[in-house]
C-alpha cells in the first residue's frame, strides 16, 4: 500500500501556470494549473507536483504545527 501525505506549502511567487512554492525552508517549482488566483503568501497543498488545493492561513499553520510536533517529537505546552 502505497501513502501519499498532504503538507502545506507556501506560495512564493507565481509566474503563469507556474509557482515556487515553500515547504517550511525546501523550495520547489509546481504547477497551479487546477487552480485559480493565486497569490505570494497563499497556502496550497501540493501532490505530485501540482497544487490541488489552496488553504486558508490559519488551517495551514495548524496543519503545520502538528508535522512539527509529529517530526520532532514535541508535545505542546499545556494551557
Amino acid at each position: 500500500m502505497i501513502m501519499c501525505l498532504a503538507i502545506p506549502a507556501q506560495v512564493v511567487s507565481v509566474k503563469d501556470n507556474t509557482a515556487i512554492v515553500d515547504f517550511g525552508g525546501v523550495k520547489r517549482s509546481v504547477s497551479i494549473a487546477l487552480l485559480e488566483k493565486l497569490e505570494p503568501g497563499d497556502y496550497v497543498i501540493v501532490h505530485t507536483g501540482y497544487a490541488i488545493q489552496k488553504m486558508d492561513r490559519k488551517e495551514a499553520e495548524e496543519s503545520l504545527e502538528l508535522w512539527r510536533e509529529v517530526l520532532t517529537g514535541d508535545q505542546p505546552p499545556e494551557t
